[in-house]
């Protein structure tokens, strides 16, 4: 294998890079769900049912603590992207020893506020008294991970950002199956429950920020990581945080909304828990599907914005919203199909827990290209520099609207369908306001460039 793979994305036909791009990344976020979802099959299999809705009733709020770091990963990918496009070695080089020494920063304060004050924000969304205690135990271990999990994604942002998806993909290959393996280990054979998964899952985080920054030493052009080097660089820390740093307090208000969603299904009590987690377990793979395309579509954009290649941006666009639109709604269908049979899988021996699953399955997944479309409009603007926008439009297309929501209809109509049938009717407000917004912004930012107004930068 080179030692430095990458990929022009300036140049040759979109659609056959586009798909060498995202598939790759596909499967590995794939791979990656898939082993979060041995943890809830593990303990599903191995414990009960309420510990398939203890794990479950962490996700929000560990997506909601974890999101804006994760969001800063996004706008390495992006910076890198634009030097790459732009030919600017001496910035390619700040912008990665700047990004590195940031995840670990970042990993740091996740670890010690997570692990402080995770029993009392699980207490206030109101997770079930027979849960908390297993909630909280699986938490602490999980967040005590995170400098692991945040230099494996700026690491692997860096990567996509120049081309390379396929070494993620064996990462993630040789991690997860660690991670399965150990889930096995702990649970099965030393009895430790939501613990032993908590604990695989942190170690084979490890293992890939490992075999990342390994990689990264590796290379032999401007992204070669050098640890001496590593400094936090003013200007790349801004260009990173003006991407960044948007993109993360939009990941945060959507966690948020989804953290009062999840504390509206505790209300509802542990069986509808642990349905609803075992659906959303389904819903995570068709995110990272989606997800998939969204991250291409920033990484083909930002490059052709570096090198001023406008026409390229918006076939790019085109492409990876049709592969959204497709890819999504032909897994959503199978999810719909096979649902019962996939539900069967976390949950054997709770028939009531698998028909609230099958309820979200219904009327959430089956539209889900709808949240793909949202997510992907949102990169394409991103890949232009621009951030705050897509995060207004999530903050009162998804999150504001949900919240009024569950403070209006579900209070009134205290049922989970009425509470649950509040996603998709976001998405769909939201993917339409986004892609008419990176319509606009594209056609600006060109104008702009053209006219020698616009900074590459």
């Amino acid at each position: 294998m080179p030692v430095n793979r990458t990929e022009d994305m300036t140049t040759g036909p979109l659609f056959p890079k586009i798909i060498r791009f995202a598939v790759p990344l596909m499967l590995t976020s794939v791979l990656q769900q898939l082993y979060n979802t041995a943890d809830l099959a593990v303990v599903g299999r191995f414990g009960s049912y309420l510990s398939v809705g203890a794990v479950g009733a962490t996700q929000s709020l560990v997506n909601l603590i974890l999101t804006f770091f994760i969001g800063l990963s996004v706008g390495s990918g992006v910076a890198t992207a634009h030097a790459r496009g732009a030919g600017d070695s001496e910035r390619l080089h700040k912008t990665v020893h700047t990004a590195i020494p940031t995840a670990i920063i970042s990993g740091l304060i996740v670890t010690l506020v997570g692990v402080l004050f995770c029993g009392k924000f699980l207490e206030m969304m109101g997770t079930p008294e027979n849960i908390i205690g297993l909630s909280t135990v699986y938490m602490r271990i999980y967040l005590g991970g995170a400098v692991a999990l945040f230099v494996y994604n700026f690491g692997a942002s860096i990567l996509r950002a120049v081309g390379d998806t396929k070494r993620p993909l064996i990462f993630s290959l040789i991690s997860g199956a660690l991670n399965v393996f150990m889930n096995v280990i702990f649970v099965k054979y030393f009895h430790m429950d939501v613990a032993g998964v908590a604990l695989a899952t942190v170690l084979a985080c490890v293992l890939s920020a490992t075999l990342v920054v390994i990689t990264l030493m590796r290379r032999e052009d401007a992204c070669r990581l050098i640890l001496s080097e590593m400094r936090i660089y003013k200007e790349q820390l801004v260009k990173i945080m003006k991407i960044g740093v948007p993109a993360g307090v939009q990941s945060i208000l959507f966690s948020f909304s989804n953290v009062i969603i999840q504390s509206s299904v505790n209300s509802l009590g542990d069986v509808v828990v642990a349905g609803n987690a075992a659906a959303i377990s389904i819903e995570n793979i068709l995110w990272f599907i989606n997800n998939a395309f969204t991250q291409a579509g920033m990484n083909f954009v930002g490059q052709n914005y570096g090198a001023k290649k406008f026409d390229r941006i918006g076939k790019t666009a085109v492409i990876v919203l049709s592969c959204i639109a497709v890819a999504g709604g032909f897994f959503s269908a199978l999810s719909v199909l096979f649902g019962r049979q996939i539900m069967w899988v976390y949950l054997k021996d709770a028939e009531e827990a698998i028909a609230y699953g099958l309820l979200r399955i219904k009327y959430v997944i089956s539209l889900y290209f709808f949240c793909g479309l949202m997510d992907g409009s949102a990169g394409l603007s991103r890949g232009l520099g621009y951030s705050i926008v897509p995060t207004v439009i999530t903050l009162t297309g998804a999150c504001l609207m949900r919240i009024v929501w569950v403070y209006t209809v579900f209070r009134v109509y205290r049922t989970y369908i009425s509470l649950v049938i509040s996603m998709p009717i976001s998405w769909i407000i939201s993917s339409i306001a986004g892609i008419a917004a990176f319509i606009i912004i594209k056609r600006h930012v060109e104008r702009k460039t053209l006219s020698g107004g616009a900074e590459i930068c």
